[in-house]
């Protein structure tokens, strides 16, 4: 379809190439069109001059914007139908009640020029098939004879009028060409608006349209508020865990140290060259880490436990008398904070008696 000839869209210069695509050349300027329709405008002006340039109607027509080309490039119907004049041309509205009524097959029609909103495009036949050169388009789009009523009924419902070109179109390469071959067409040519928005898209990183997705979609931040507040709540949980085991580690390192302290009371001064004096000790434990006290703590115990079973055979009276005032911990539950501490503290003052009992029997 090389040999088709097809100008693209150009700012508002739709009138243009529908102009040109129809006739398949470079036969109009946007100067050439702005010529036509400045001519229009002093042919109008000239009517309505016949009234009296004194009257009312005159110097409200002065007043208003030209109605058959503006700045931005568009043209109006009458600068077209002048145009295709020069070459014999004539449009008829093909979506009248006239013309209708005639019964004319559009398959055997030549082209059609079609507008809606001030946007121009034209429908032609070259060679033996039906094509839509649509200024919008980035090449001619292949219409096939059966969906060509389709096609026209479709641009009548959307809101367009149609206009037949009656008259004997100026000969083109194209159309002589296309009389001995007929073309396919694999795939729809794109819209240039769609094919620059996929080459834009295909050169962003993904970073940036992700950026642009959060742009046209603001968040709301919801959903980040309750992750903060659910975040914000565990972490308080565990501070008051941390708290908790804090207090833990110190009620039972003062425990452990009130037993030792009852300990070395209850010895002869001198008897023990072993024993650390108390402010050293506390200084000691008051520098240890958890993991270290928690590490001591529980070989003191396993040492206590030792000792309780070597005394055990010998001392039944007071392991009964110890063990009825001792409260034993539930080895099937879970034991408190209290109860631990209750028992690390029942545990050194057991430790503290057998110590008693066996520097009495020395």
């Amino acid at each position: 379809m090389e040999s088709i000839f097809h100008e693209r869209q150009e700012g508002s210069l739709c009138a243009q190439h529908c102009l040109n695509n129809l006739l398949q050349g470079e036969y109009f300027s946007p100067v050439e069109l702005s010529s036509i329709a400045q001519q229009l405008d002093e042919e109008e002006r000239m009517r309505m001059a016949e009234g009296g340039v004194s009257s009312e109607e005159y110097r409200t027509f002065l007043q208003q914007p030209s109605v058959n080309m503006d700045d931005s490039g568009f043209f109006s119907i009458q600068v077209i139908s002048n145009a295709l004049k020069v070459w014999g041309l004539e449009l008829i509205l093909f979506n009248s009640p006239e013309y209708q009524r005639l019964g004319i097959d559009p398959i055997n029609e030549k082209s059609f020029i079609c507008n809606y909103k001030e946007h121009w495009f034209t429908v032609r036949k070259l060679g033996k098939q039906w094509f839509n050169l649509n200024s919008l388009l980035m090449g001619p789009e292949l219409i096939s004879d059966t969906y060509l009523a389709l096609f026209l009924a479709q641009l009548q419902q959307e809101g367009y009028s149609i206009f037949v070109v009656k008259g004997d179109l100026p000969d083109c390469e194209a159309d002589q060409l296309l009389q001995m071959i007929r073309v396919q067409q694999m795939q729809r040519p794109k819209l240039i608006g769609e094919e620059a928005a996929q080459a834009r898209d295909q050169r962003l990183p993904r970073s940036d349209v992700d950026q642009a997705i959060e742009v046209n979609h603001p968040f709301d931040g919801t959903g980040m508020l309750d992750e903060d507040e659910e975040n914000f709540q565990r972490a308080l949980a565990l501070s008051r865990q941390e708290i908790d085991m804090e207090d833990e580690e110190a009620d039972l390192r003062r425990a452990i140290q009130l037993s030792m302290q009852g300990s070395r009371r209850s010895e002869p001064s001198g008897s023990s060259p072993q024993n650390v004096p108390q402010s050293s000790h506390c200084s000691q434990t008051d520098s240890l880490s958890s993991e270290e006290l928690r590490r001591r703590r529980q070989a003191y115990f396993e040492k206590q436990q030792q000792l309780q079973q070597q005394d055990q055979t010998p001392k039944l009276q007071d392991k009964a008398t110890l063990s009825s005032s001792t409260p034993e911990p539930d080895a099937g539950g879970d034991m408190s904070e209290e109860d631990m501490l209750q028992a690390a503290m029942n545990m050194s003052l057991e430790s503290v008696r057998n110590h008693l009992n066996s520097e009495d029997e020395k």
